[in-house]
């Protein structure tokens, strides 16, 4: 029965009517470019086995980068981040003195100071706050950190921009009012 499946196929093919014209396409608008048609090269050494593949699309319109993420980027390639940290060198020169008095002063730990940092610990835990950040001697941005404030600045200054547009919209209001009303009293005499 399977074996004569395809016989019957390809004999319905043959019987089956003629298919109807496709439909003309539509006509684009006079402002959107032309599709270019794709230029297919013929590889320069023609042989049997070739590996080559052609692949022919239309450029993708409207793919844009966010201008916080571009900003950001310049930010860092301009040098406003911290690099790496060099290496530290936990050397105690402190006491290099030879003699008979030796080392009069011998390293110690502050304890007023590690007291008080311990409190201060307990109260940002207590508050929940993040007690890590008290540890950070030399504070790097991020890459995330970037881009936030070049957004800030960016949403910074469409903000002035639009409170200027709205002063000067509502001095010409003010002005354009007092000139009725002036024009009122004089047409009023």
């Amino acid at each position: 029965m399977m074996a004569g499946l395809p016989m019957f196929v390809l004999v319905a093919a043959q019987a089956a009517p003629p298919a109807q014209a496709a439909p003309a396409p539509q006509a684009q608008p006079a402002s959107a470019p032309a599709p270019e048609p794709c230029k297919v090269t013929e590889p320069k050494d023609v042989k049997e086995d070739t590996r080559e593949i052609v692949v022919c699309a239309q450029k993708p319109e409207g793919y844009r980068i966010d201008p916080d993420v571009l900003a950001a980027q310049r930010a860092k390639k301009k040098g406003q981040s911290v690099g790496p940290r060099p290496p530290e060198r936990y050397v105690d020169n402190s006491c290099q003195s030879v003699g008979p008095q030796g080392c009069i002063q011998g390293p110690a730990i502050d304890l007023l100071g590690a007291a008080l940092m311990a409190a201060n610990m307990t109260q940002k835990a207590a508050k929940g706050e993040n007690v890590g950040k008290m540890f950070v001697t030399q504070p790097q941005s991020s890459d995330y950190q970037r881009y936030l404030d070049a957004k800030q600045e960016r949403e910074v200054k469409e903000w002035e921009k639009a409170a200027a547009a709205y002063a000067k919209q509502v001095a010409a209001q003010k002005q354009k009012a007092a000139e009725q009303q002036s024009a009122t009293k004089a047409t009023a005499q």
